[in-house]
């Protein structure tokens, strides 16, 4: 709730709080009158006596529910404060969310180039290359890490408001990136496939530097792809 919102229940809650004083201290006039005359002359004080002590019954009463009142807002008021993020904060969670952005788009692309770019371009997924297997296994590993990372990313990307806008338009493209780790694995990507990781990871860059995110390559070890 806004501190707005806050103050408007605050003085809802008051208004309410002294109209049931009021009431109740009428009700209490209104009967203490009819006994009073019912005792007839001699049976009770004077009538001024037994107002001005029906007034000040009243009087306390209200000052009660004004503290009262006044403890409720209080509470209200600095529940509302706590649960308001200061600027400061705002700005670190931010400053968090592009560092985790950063973080696992770097390794997204690091694990992308080095292990799928590059050996695809250099031939080593070509039947009969020297080391294909051993060059298929971690590119299908590379890209399982690299379609994790992505997703990551796209989650820290929530932190901040112009970093999330940047990188919402690529999110289905990262999905399609889900089950081509099994496909580099397998020997089936071709260059559609590769175009598609070369793809996503510019557009990640392009939306990391226009928010204000640049993203660096950061190559993952093979121990850090198979924990991916």
């Amino acid at each position: 709730m806004s501190r707005t919102g806050t103050l408007r229940v605050r003085r809802g809650v008051t208004a309410l709080l002294l109209s049931t004083a009021l009431l109740a201290g009428a009700a209490g006039c209104g009967g203490a009158g009819g006994a009073d005359s019912a005792r007839g002359p001699g049976g009770a004080a004077p009538l001024s006596a037994l107002q001005a002590a029906q007034e000040q019954a009243r009087a306390e009463q209200i000052e009660a529910v004004q503290a009262q009142a006044a403890q409720l807002e209080a509470a209200q008021f600095a529940a509302a404060v706590e649960a308001e993020p200061s600027p400061d904060a705002t700005q670190e969670r931010q400053k968090f969310a592009k560092t985790r952005f950063v973080a696992n788009a770097g390794l997204a692309a690091g694990a992308t180039y080095q292990w799928i770019i590059k050996p695809y371009r250099a031939g080593k997924f070509q039947k009969g290359a020297s080391g294909r297997t051993f060059a298929l296994i971690k590119a299908g590993l590379a890209g399982a890490f690299a379609y994790n990372r992505l997703k990551a990313a796209l989650q820290n990307a929530k932190g901040d408001p112009l970093l999330s806008k940047a990188v919402a338009p690529l999110t289905a493209g990262i999905e399609s990136l889900k089950g081509l780790g099994t496909k580099l694995r397998q020997g089936g990507a071709d260059d559609a496939d590769i175009s598609s990781f070369e793809n996503v990871i510019g557009g990640v860059k392009d939306a990391g530097k226009s928010a204000g995110a640049p993203v660096t390559d950061k190559v993952p070890s093979v121990s850090e792809l198979s924990g991916g």
